[in-house]
């Protein structure tokens, strides 16, 4: 599997979203993707670029696993997306039980 779709794919798991989920928001079909990645393809710019709007990263990275400044960006907002119900839940909780989760996260860290 090329390094395109390898990024592709360790997004769409971040995401927890599936390649039929990425097929269907590009507008193209699951066949051509592991079609795609059958022979190790890169898909064609236009193509790409579906693909990155849809994952919300940059094309330069799904083409060679860089990230610059702006990844962080929508890194932080992915990140936002992905935690928002959980972040409202704390958002509503006293500061002391706030603070004991920040604990019990800190403590399974370890």
């Amino acid at each position: 599997m090329s390094d395109f779709w390898k990024h592709v794919d360790d997004e769409l798991e971040y995401l927890g979203k599936n390649r039929a989920f990425l097929a269907k928001k590009c507008e193209f079909s699951l066949a051509n993707i592991g079609k795609g990645i059958k022979i190790g393809s890169v898909p064609s710019a236009d193509t790409a670029v579906k693909i990155a709007k849809v994952l919300g990263v940059s094309v330069e990275y799904l083409v060679t696993g860089a990230k610059d400044s702006e990844d962080d960006e929508q890194n932080q907002l992915r990140l936002f997306r992905k935690y928002k119900d959980l972040i409202q839940k704390c958002e509503k909780l006293p500061k002391e039980q706030v603070l004991f989760l920040e604990q019990a996260a800190d403590r399974l860290q370890k």
